[in-house]
């Protein structure tokens, strides 16, 4: 029996579409896994991309003083690294790839266990000024790096602001990378291995609605778990820690806590942070916390249970990096 012209038309259309359907569930032509459609996935971040991810990260020393909150721009940061500085103050590492607001800071001074981490991520090492040893470290480490001493309020890579005084008032300004990329002779892209990612949190663990978090007397931080959004809310001195440019509150995906020794190194109170040992930490996933051990892996912290690597829940994370004592964590 011949099969009429317009039944071969449909049967045709049929069979493309099918094999259309088919090629979007699994594998692009080039074998790439698709995640929500796309092949394309922010490393830091493991959430889909509509375009092939290349950018530089940007990692910039925010300070934490209490005179520089609120921050502008950490509500951005597809992750963030927290250690002590100097004296009981934390100070941060913020990384950005997946988004860039327009101004990021207050932009505070370097140091070398930063610094090690940013390399970690080939990342573009981003601060305001330094000890002259620090400086030193920093240009003879390799590291594609900005010191906004060298372009203090020019106004288009650093501004300083009227409402905060000096040394809390200097901000990146985002528009200027490209031009500093540029003039020193730095890619322009580059491709970033990925942290580990996958759908869902780990089955096992105890139940987390607050995890607190004490550096020091004067500083302690703390979580909230949000059951509507499955985020982390964090909190710093019993305030809602809040980004200036959009008034949101910090909210997490991925909380991971590590301990790692500290060593007091001067009298100013600067430090040596052992990032290369490993040890004990915890993960707070989805309101429950995983207890982890932590390890250096090519520069990066990374959790492990039972001698594998534990994935992270795609979004947002902040890394609290604390001293073995007497830094402390309580989960309730």
């Amino acid at each position: 029996m011949k099969m009429k012209k317009s039944g071969i038309l449909f049967l045709f259309v049929l069979i493309v579409f099918l094999a259309a359907c088919n090629k979007g569930e699994g594998k692009t032509d080039d074998g790439r896994e698709e995640i929500d459609g796309s092949s394309y996935v922010y490393p830091l971040t493991g959430e889909s991309s509509e375009e092939p991810v290349d950018d530089r990260v940007i990692a910039v020393m925010v300070n934490n003083h209490v005179k520089a909150r609120p921050q502008s721009g950490l509500s951005k940061a597809d992750v963030v690294y927290e250690a002590l500085a100097e004296g009981p103050i934390t100070r941060f590492l913020a990384l950005y790839q997946s988004r860039l607001p327009e101004t990021i800071g207050p932009v505070r001074s370097a140091r070398p266990y930063y610094m090690e981490i940013a390399k970690g991520f080939d990342g573009i090492y981003t601060y305001h000024g330094a000890a002259a040893f620090i400086n030193q470290q920093v240009s003879n480490s390799g590291i594609d790096y900005a010191d906004g001493a060298k372009y203090d309020n020019d106004r288009m890579l650093f501004k300083r602001t009227e409402d905060r005084q000096a040394p809390h008032n200097s901000y990146l300004l985002t528009n200027g990378i490209d031009m500093l990329i540029q003039s020193k002779g730095y890619q322009m892209k580059k491709d970033i291995d990925p942290l580990p990612f996958s759908e869902g949190a780990e089955e096992e663990g105890e139940t987390a609605n607050k995890v607190t978090i004490t550096y020091a007397q004067e500083e302690i931080v703390h979580y909230e778990y949000e059951q509507k959004s499955e985020k982390y809310l964090r909190f710093s001195n019993g305030e809602p820690s809040v980004d200036q440019e959009t008034e949101d509150q910090i909210s997490l995906d991925n909380v991971f806590i590590i301990h790692a020794p500290h060593e007091i190194i001067d009298e100013e109170g600067r430090r040596n942070i052992d990032l290369s040992t490993g040890g004990k930490g915890y993960l707070l996933q989805k309101g429950r916390q995983f207890d982890v051990e932590w390890k250096n892996i090519k520069g990066r912290l990374l959790p492990y249970k039972n001698g594998h690597l534990v994935s992270f829940v795609k979004g947002q994370t902040w890394v609290n990096i604390i001293p073995e004592d007497p830094g402390t964590v309580t989960t309730e």
